[in-house]
């Protein structure tokens, strides 16, 4: 079969989105989130709101999303992502819009953001990528370490007398009124990929209806903060992370 033949729209299987970009992606080998990406440009293609479309990612790994979706981009200082949001909503409540954070991002510096930001049900969608390290800058402890795990500021392994528990914030947003959708999910099968589609879409149209706030959050690996191979990072979250945040949804209001 020829290259044009593959083209051809009855024997197409599956296509680069339109809306990622040439740019080579610097995320390292094994990261989620380029498949998240890819998630989010998929989507946001299928429901055609390319236009209406605003997204809004702080400081991180996350902050580089702009240099590969095509779409209207705000950078936000960090942690100040849903603030960032809810202003940009309420200026232009016909708009799609959402963050894109990590948990160094959500959980911890901006955690009273989120969680006010939740709690007064803006309508925005939040994309909250989990691999429980702060990924770019060295590898250290994040709020959503597990208990034991060693990091670069933790080399005997976190502990809870001394750095605390690790912070369930889907968990703890789901107990909020203003949330309408909260679920977590994972992009290490092909399967886990396509029920994450469906939660980051559902998550959309909820912000594109105003029905408060959607959480979607992605239990993730940093193979080079864990300092393991991808293989052995998906092993390792399957093993670990999967235990502390079980994947599925945890809170949603609309009916299907």
């Amino acid at each position: 079969m020829t290259p044009e033949e593959i083209m051809k729209p009855e024997n197409l299987v599956y296509a680069k989105p339109r809306l990622l970009n040439d740019n080579h992606m610097h995320y390292c080998p094994g990261c989620s989130h380029g498949v998240v990406h890819r998630l989010v440009a998929e989507i946001i293609e299928e429901l055609g709101i390319e236009d209406s479309t605003i997204g809004v990612a702080p400081v991180g790994c996350s902050v580089f999303a702009y240099n590969y979706i095509d779409i209207d981009w705000i950078e936000a200082a960090h942690g100040r992502a849903p603030a960032v949001a809810t202003a940009v909503k309420r200026l232009n409540p016909s708009r799609m819009v959402f963050t894109y954070q990590g948990d160094g991002d959500l959980a911890a510096i901006g955690t009273c953001e989120t969680i006010h930001a939740a709690n007064r049900g803006e309508n925005i969608a939040i994309i909250f990528i989990n691999n429980a390290i702060y990924g770019m800058t060295g590898g250290q402890m994040a709020p959503t370490t597990l208990e034991g795990m060693k990091t670069s500021t933790t080399p005997y392994g976190r502990r809870v007398d001394l750095n605390g528990y690790p912070l369930e914030m889907s968990k703890l947003l789901a107990q909020l009124d203003g949330t309408c959708l909260v679920t977590r999910q994972a992009v290490h099968t092909p399967a886990a990929v396509r029920k994450a589609k469906a939660a980051i879409k559902q998550a959309f149209i909820n912000s594109m209806e105003g029905r408060g706030t959607s959480v979607v959050e992605i239990v993730s690996t940093c193979n080079s903060g864990w300092k393991m191979s991808p293989a052995q990072s998906n092993k390792w979250m399957e093993e670990n992370m999967f235990a502390k945040y079980p994947l599925g949804e945890i809170k949603n209001t609309v009916k299907k």
